[in-house]
């Protein structure tokens, strides 16, 4: 690797990594630094809502996809059930994702959730009900893809996992076919 290189070079998708940072950013420093430049809280709970709701769709429907391949929906079937819905890109297509663009997927999801918990926390100990409302239904957010990329990995795994072990075995049993057809 050479060390001389800008480090926008090594993410393979640098501005799908700008917009999955930007509006987590944007969500962050705008509660964070509204208290300075308006006294309504209408405002405030509005632009960081949607700043936040912004966020939740563009990792959901674009950055999840681009950055490590999975996608996840939940539908409500006829009976009234909740039922999960995962898509992830083939075996060779998961291997050949830009290790650090799914690092930085990861952990700006896992730290944008942690930074909402802290400010809900500082919320709470300054007694204030309202804010604590916003950073609710911003965590609520955070927390959804967190749960919903989770589950999305984990069965990508089993699918990984089922083919590699359909591919040994469709293999195996090939092999001994044309062992015993020699005979």
């Amino acid at each position: 690797m050479d060390l001389n290189q800008p480090a926008g070079e090594n993410y393979a998708n640098p501005r799908t990594c700008f917009f999955h940072v930007i509006f987590k950013a944007a969500a962050l420093a705008f509660y964070i630094l509204s208290a300075l430049f308006f006294d309504s809280f209408v405002i405030i709970f509005v632009v960081t809502v949607l700043l936040a709701a912004l966020d939740f769709w563009v990792v959901k429907n674009v950055s999840g996809r681009i950055l490590v391949g999975l996608r996840w929906w939940n539908e409500i079937n006829d009976l009234g059930e909740s039922v999960w819905k995962f898509e992830c890109l083939d075996q060779e297509s998961l291997a050949r994702m830009n290790k650090k663009d799914s690092w930085l997927f990861w952990w700006t999801l896992y730290l944008a959730a942690a930074a909402w918990i802290f400010l809900g926390i500082f919320s709470l100990i300054r007694f204030q009900a309202d804010y604590l409302l916003v950073v609710g239904v911003c965590l609520s957010l955070s927390i959804a893809n967190i749960v919903g990329f989770t589950k999305c990995r984990k069965d990508a795994k089993k699918q990984i996992q089922a083919f590699a072990t359909q591919t040994i075995a469709s293999r195996v049993s090939s092999t001994i076919q044309s062992a015993f057809s020699v005979v």
